[in-house]
């Protein structure tokens, strides 16, 4: 889903620096990037990637997620959810298939519905 750093720059149609701020709605039809902060709404027919350093306070709406940063609001990610080691997440996730690294910080509820084929990998917990 995701691919190197030197790919991800080059694949993404909107990228959101470190030394950047957004509030209010972020909506894209492509893949975004976001290294900084974001306050508000975030929607992508696409995938959106969080970082280790972005901190957002906003729903999240997106066909596919990779986050690495820290995020207050719900996320409804209608395919394929992967939450890293550094991820700090409080608020309710939606997904199709969740995985999960040690060490990541969830406090919500999380709904990974096996009616649409939701698998949780418990593989990447250990």
């Amino acid at each position: 889903m995701f691919k190197s750093n030197s790919e991800i720059n080059n694949s993404n149609d909107t990228i959101i620096g470190p030394t950047v701020n957004v509030e209010g709605e972020l909506a894209s039809e492509g893949n975004i990037l976001i290294d900084g902060n974001v306050k508000g709404s975030i929607s992508t027919s696409n995938s959106v990637q969080i970082s280790q350093n972005a901190k957002i306070n906003a729903t999240i709406k997106a066909k596919n997620a990779k986050i690495a940063g820290t995020i207050i609001g719900d996320l409804q990610i209608s395919e394929q959810l992967e939450i890293t080691a550094t991820a700090n997440i409080k608020g309710n996730i939606t997904t199709n298939t969740l995985s999960i690294e040690k060490g990541a910080m969830i406090n919500g509820n999380i709904n990974c519905s096996k009616d649409k084929g939701g698998v949780l990998h418990p593989e990447k917990l250990k």
